[in-house]
Order: structure tokens, then C-alpha cells, then sequence
């Protein structure tokens, strides 16, 4: 399955309470995503909390794009990507 990073701006910012409710709302993303075979692997949240970068795993952008369009997220940009790590020689 392809990988892709999915930048998003929040320009009032990205608050998402470490709760029951902040746990709820990203299942419910979880669940979303589910429909059009998109998974949710992870995010990295700029320190002003205005830009997120988010690790996704699905089956094309329009498929990427669409399941943030069922969750009201913005989606800037959707970059398919390959793993490079440090230890590729080793």
C-alpha cells in the first residue's frame, strides 16, 4: 500500500484535548478513514500547533483527499513517499 504525508493548516490551531473526548474524536477519524480503505499511521504537530504533517497509508491521493474531506480536515498537500532511514547501508 502506498505511504503518503498529508500536510495540513490549522490557522486558529490544532486543539485536540488529551481526553475521552480527544480520544473519541480520533476514533472517530480512525473509523472515517476505514471506509475508503485509508489508514491513519501517525502525526507530527508544528510547535505553534498551526501545521500538522500526518503519515498516511492508502490507495491513492484521491482516496487520501476524500477521507479528510469525511472528517472536515484540510488537506494542503498529499506527497506519496518512500522509508529512508539511516541505517539503509547496514
Amino acid at each position: 500500500m502506498p505511504r503518503y504525508i498529508v500536510e495540513r493548516t490549522f490557522s486558529s490551531g490544532l486543539h485536540l484535548p488529551c481526553t475521552q473526548d480527544g480520544a473519541s474524536t480520533c476514533a472517530n477519524v480512525v473509523e472515517r478513514n476505514a471506509e475508503g480503505g485509508v489508514t491513519w499511521v501517525q502525526s507530527f504537530v508544528s510547535a505553534d500547533k498551526q501545521k500538522t504533517f500526518c503519515v498516511y497509508d492508502g490507495p491513492d491521493p484521491a482516496a487520501i483527499r476524500a477521507a479528510a474531506e469525511r472528517n472536515g480536515l484540510p488537506a494542503d498537500a498529499i506527497t506519496e513517499v518512500r522509508v529512508l532511514d539511516p541505517y539503509f547501508y547496514h
